[in-house]
């Protein structure tokens, strides 16, 4: 694993490079922290709506100027705010980097926010976000969603809320140019690279132009929000049913998070999963299968999803719970923990093939101030955990489950009297519904 070349640039953004010679490519990740779950009071999907506008324009540069500089030099810019960060993305020839690769700070900096552009803009991300009201599974992470985090920050999709969307104007906008950074940033760049002085001189004097005080992010989690405990059960008439089970978990960087992280690969990785086999191969229940563990800087959400038929919601929900149960209370055999390392390990592996992989996982690591050898660490460290330590930590953060269900009537309800009479034993309360 080739190492990283850390460097500093004027008021302090982190540079970060890999060299991979021969590759012909450049491939760059601008990570600023504080993305959709720093959206202002009222304002659910601004940091989304910033990102998407500032590819259409900054500084002297409008939106077709921007797009010419970039396409005709058959490169690819794009920006996106998720949970966490906000960022920008950039894959282009070696010999353009040097050109390139300062539009990213001018972005950050200046960007256009014209006001046409941020009507469009708006537009596209209200039509996306009715589009996904269409989707039961959309639906049903969304119902999930609301359970685990409720109104705090990350309680909405990074689209926002269409309500709150439909308000936001370029001057809304302005204040959150002005903050970004102030949560910390870092430029990760990797690929066949100009030589590290004559790049950062590059950049220096575009950061002349714009000047920016950050620094490299330092861990700083986020509060989760959420007090549900009802599930969520949405109407919809469909074929099939979408199960959501899950629970607010750790950050990235906890001590748990590994432990989790191999639980997942267990009952979630691939087609020898827990899950695939006894849902799918076994039973025949489901329709897709998986687990969901994104990385957060506050708590991460561990998710099963699950999509059945109408016919067998009952069955699909009292075999996914049986299973739920399963990891608090038997721990994985020695070939079971054993795969699931190996797959942790392989899916380390598979995520560092390309110049833009291996850029987004260390802009990752590092923005999340987990330092230049979290992934090194992790991998020794999955090797010692035993059995005992991951039915633990499942102990510890899975074992309040909260569900969200989307399907037609029926089979929603054969689902939820289901998990009314496992969940009982908790005394959770009774359902909320609601159709649509």
């Amino acid at each position: 694993m080739s190492s990283w070349t850390c460097l500093s640039l004027a008021g302090g953004l982190p540079l970060l490079l890999q060299q991979r010679p021969g590759v012909g490519l450049v491939a760059a990740r601008l990570w600023i922290r504080g993305g959709s779950s720093r959206d202002p009071v009222g304002g659910r999907g601004a940091m989304q709506l910033l990102a998407g506008v500032m590819t259409r324009g900054c500084g002297a540069l409008t939106a077709e100027q921007l797009a010419d500089l970039v396409e005709g030099r058959g490169a690819a810019l794009r920006c996106e705010a998720h949970e966490d960060a906000l960022v920008i993305s950039l894959k282009c020839a070696s010999d353009d980097a040097s050109e390139l690769l300062p539009l990213l700070l001018a972005m950050a900096r200046e960007p256009g926010l014209a006001p046409e552009q941020v009507q469009l803009e708006r537009q596209l991300n209200l039509q996306s976000l009715q589009r996904q009201r269409e989707d039961p599974f959309q639906l049903a992470h969304d119902g999930l969603r609301e359970l685990l985090y409720a109104n705090g920050p990350y309680g909405h999709d990074p689209l926002g809320v269409e309500v709150e969307l439909e308000q936001l104007t370029a001057a809304a906008l302005a204040p959150l140019v002005d903050d970004l950074g102030r949560q910390g940033a870092l430029l990760a760049v990797c690929g066949d690279l100009p030589a590290a002085a004559d790049l950062q001189g590059q950049l220096n004097r575009q950061l002349g132009l714009t000047p920016w005080q950050t620094a490299l992010p330092v861990p700083q989690p986020t509060a989760a929000a959420g007090t549900g405990v009802a599930p969520v059960l949405l109407c919809q008439d469909t074929e099939q049913v979408v199960v959501m089970l899950g629970a607010a978990t750790v950050p990235l960087g906890h001590p748990d998070a590994l432990a989790l992280r191999l639980l997942q690969a267990h009952f979630g990785l691939g087609m020898s999963s827990r899950l695939f086999v006894v849902m799918r191969e076994e039973r025949g229940l489901a329709y897709d299968v998986g687990v969901h563990l994104p990385a957060r800087c506050g708590p991460s959400p561990f998710v099963w999803h699950c999509s059945s038929s109408t016919e067998r919601a009952g069955e699909a929900m009292a075999a996914l719970l049986e299973e739920w149960q399963r990891q608090l209370e038997t721990p994985l055999s020695t070939a079971e923990l054993s795969l699931a390392r190996a797959k942790f390990r392989g899916q380390d592996a598979m995520g560092r093939q390309t110049c833009g992989q291996i850029a987004d996982r260390h802009a990752l690591v590092m923005g999340h101030g987990l330092g230049d050898g979290y992934v090194a660490r992790s991998l020794l460290a999955a090797e010692q955990l035993s059995a005992d330590d991951l039915l633990a930590a499942a102990r510890r953060h899975l074992a309040e489950p909260r569900l969200s269900l989307c399907g037609a009537a029926t089979a929603v309800a054969a689902a939820e009297a289901v998990w009314s009479s496992w969940s009982s034993r908790a005394a959770l309360p009774p359902a909320t519904s609601g159709s649509r």
